[in-house]
C-alpha cells in the first residue's frame, strides 16, 4: 500500500512538472504571434485610417507617400505627416490596409 501510494505522488510530481513544461512552451510559441492592431489606431490616423480601407492593394510605400502623404497622424510628439512618418523606411510593399496600420503604429511608437 505504500508503494501505491508513493507511486501516486511520484506520477502527480511528474504531470505537474508536465503542466509547467506545456506552459512555458505555449509562452514560447506566443512570442511569435503578431501583435493585435490597437484599438485606437483610427484616431491616431485620423483620416488617412478610412482612406486605407478603400485603397488597392498591394501597394507600395511610394504609392502611398505620392496618394496621402499630406494625412496627418498623432505621434507621441504630435503630429506628422504621412511622409515624414515614412520618410524612414524604404519602399516597402503592402497586401492591405492591416499591413500599413501595423508598420505606421511600429513607427510611431518607437
Amino acid at each position: 500500500m505504500a508503494e501505491d501510494r508513493q507511486g501516486r505522488e511520484e506520477h502527480a510530481d511528474r504531470e505537474e512538472e508536465r503542466q509547467q513544461e506545456r506552459m512555458q512552451e505555449e509562452a514560447r510559441s506566443r512570442t511569435d504571434e503578431e501583435e493585435p492592431i490597437r484599438a485606437d489606431s483610427g484616431e491616431r490616423l485620423g483620416d488617412l485610417d478610412e482612406a486605407l480601407e478603400t485603397h488597392d492593394y498591394p501597394t507600395t510605400t511610394d504609392k502611398l507617400v505620392e496618394a496621402y502623404g499630406d494625412y496627418e497622424i498623432e505621434t507621441q510628439g504630435g503630429t506628422e505627416t504621412l511622409d515624414e512618418v515614412l520618410a524612414a523606411t524604404d519602399n516597402k510593399s503592402y497586401d492591405s490596409a492591416y499591413d500599413v496600420r501595423r508598420q505606421l503604429l511600429e513607427l510611431i511608437h518607437h
